[in-house]
């Protein structure tokens, strides 16, 4: 995890630095863009002052301007190759409200139906009025803006009226052109005033404009620039707020922008333009992103498998020494009981030949008890040396006897499980117990019984009680017998408990208290390298 957070953390820095730098390299390339842009405006501007300024130059020494005169001079601007984004130039004369009748008449010449100035006087009554009377090149678009007064209008009216006092190109704010018909499309006009004569005392004949609709003029002046990455927006700062008149296509609110101040024709003007640029991660980021996204996966992956295979080596070698340890520990175990079983044998081998008065004698008991030794053993193996049940010590060492139909035997008390060494000194107990009753007590006599009753005293303590009933009487031994040594010796010693042995005349009895053991005292763990101390 802290290599894929090291190496994320790497990533993210390196999409940051790439962000940033291209950040850094939009923002240079707007503002270059911005600043072509705005020569390009102000020289479309500047192009259609001049062709004004031409315009109002021949107007002012034409007694009449006659429909040819009009349009053999727009003819020759070529306005379609060097005047873009302007919807063509238009001549519009001052005229007073008693020539207006002229005027209409004038107007309505070579047209179907008859034209009218608008508005009307009766509208708004005006004594001075400059109503379009030719709009070059002769569309449909633009004959709809024919008759119509722009004195009328409070912003044309302003330019016009600043146009004639600086006797210079004069752009408006923005409005609506009536060629736009029902549309809302923001635009503004260029005014050049005509002046009759070149006395100072010369009488305004009118005014020479150009219509430009805003964005188309946005637009075409913008085509001069790359302008596919950047959005731009045209706003008009000599009115009272500032008013956007014009945006691109690509031009989106909220975004941080670059604002260059513009003069056109007379008026000043605000651009601003923004990046264009689809919000996001660019690609060369967003690759570095799932490039190093894989490495540092792949990376943790990799520790991972190693940290996996590192765990997994040290389980193995752990593993190999609690085995080792175990091992260790099972042969010091063998070696101890090899060497109790052992002393046990050859304890029993020194007592059976002090006690015994011939070699068969002694072959016989030896024999004896070292099958009651293999008994208890084969026990002990079979629970893997763990604990065996009271009951299966009883069992296996009077199985002789409990096929005899002769004799009868009593087993009874609770499941109590003893301790490996603890049932090998009982099984010897029993075995001894069993043979003396055998030959001497109520084993050895038909109709004699057995009772072996055992209880638990308390948690860690068990008493087993050997009585002998419907026997021959029994008399008290003159001399100690090798059992007698082995039970009250012996076993009292393993067992860690005295052993109370009686003659009584009824039968023999014998109480023995066990102790009863966790197996955590004398078990081997199987598991980690603490089973050594144990």
């Amino acid at each position: 995890m802290l290599i894929f957070v090291l190496v994320t953390a790497i990533t993210v820095l390196s999409v940051f630095a790439i962000e940033r730098g291209e950040a850094q390299r939009d923002a240079a390339d707007v503002a270059r863009k911005a600043q072509a842009m705005t020569s390009a405006i102000e020289r479309r501007a500047y192009t259609s002052s001049a062709y004004l300024r031409a315009g109002a130059a021949l107007l002012s020494t034409q007694d009449e301007i006659t429909p040819e005169l009009f349009r053999r001079f727009v003819s020759e601007l070529r306005l379609d190759a060097n005047y873009r984004g302007a919807e063509g130039i238009g001549w519009a004369p001052v005229v007073t409200a008693a020539e207006l009748p002229e005027f209409e008449a004038r107007l309505s010449r070579s047209r179907v139906e008859e034209q009218r100035v608008s508005p009307t006087l009766a509208e708004q009554p005006r004594d001075m009025l400059t109503p379009i009377l030719y709009l070059q090149p002769d569309t449909v678009r633009n004959r709809r803006a024919l008759g119509y007064d722009m004195y009328s209008e409070p912003i044309r009216r302003a330019a016009m009226d600043l146009a004639g006092a600086n006797d210079r190109p004069t752009a408006s704010g923005p409005i609506v052109l009536q060629q736009e018909g029902d549309s809302e499309a923001a635009g503004f006009l260029i005014y050049m005033p005509v002046f009759e004569g070149l006395s100072s005392t010369r009488e305004l004949k009118g005014f020479i404009y150009s219509p430009f609709n805003a964005s188309q003029f946005l637009s075409s002046a913008s085509e001069l620039v790359s302008y596919e990455a950047v959005g731009a927006r045209l706003l008009d700062t000599d009115a009272t707020a500032e008013v956007a008149i014009a945006h691109s296509n690509s031009w989106i609110e909220g975004r941080p922008t670059i604002t260059r101040e513009l003069s056109l024709a007379n008026r000043s003007m605000l651009l601003e333009v923004q990046s264009a640029r689809e919000e996001g991660l660019s690609a060369m980021s967003m690759i570095t992103l799932l490039f190093g996204l894989a490495v540092a996966s792949l990376l943790m992956l990799v520790a991972r498998l190693l940290t996996q295979q590192t765990l997994e080596d040290r389980r193995a070698i752990s593993w190999f020494e609690e085995q080792n340890s175990i091992r260790n520990s099972l042969t010091r175990e063998l070696n101890h009981r090899v060497k109790n079983t052992l002393a046990n044998v050859l304890s029993i081998v020194s007592l059976t030949r002090r006690r015994s008065q011939d070699l068969d004698e002694f072959a016989e008991g030896l024999d004896g008890r070292i099958r009651a030794l293999s008994a208890t053993h084969d026990l002990l193996t079979q629970s893997e040396w763990g604990t065996t049940p009271i009951r299966s010590v009883v069992e296996v060492e009077l199985a002789p006897y409990a096929r005899d139909q002769d004799h009868s035997l009593d087993l009874v008390g609770p499941h109590t499980e003893l301790a490996p060494n603890d049932a090998l000194s009982l099984g010897l107990a029993i075995h001894e117990l069993a043979t003396n009753a055998a030959k001497f007590g109520s084993l050895s006599v038909p109709g004699g019984e057995v009772a072996v009753h055992w209880s638990q005293v308390n948690d860690t303590l068990a008493k087993i009680e050997w009585i002998e009933s419907n026997g021959p009487p029994v008399d008290k031994p003159r001399r100690r017998g090798f059992g007698t040594d082995l039970i009250e010796k012996i076993v009292a010693h393993e067992l860690r408990h005295p052993v109370e042995l009686d003659f009584c005349p009824e039968g023999v009895r014998c109480t023995l208290l066990v102790p009863v053991r966790e197996p955590s005292e004398f078990e081997l763990r199987r598991k980690g390298p603490a089973a050594v101390g144990r």
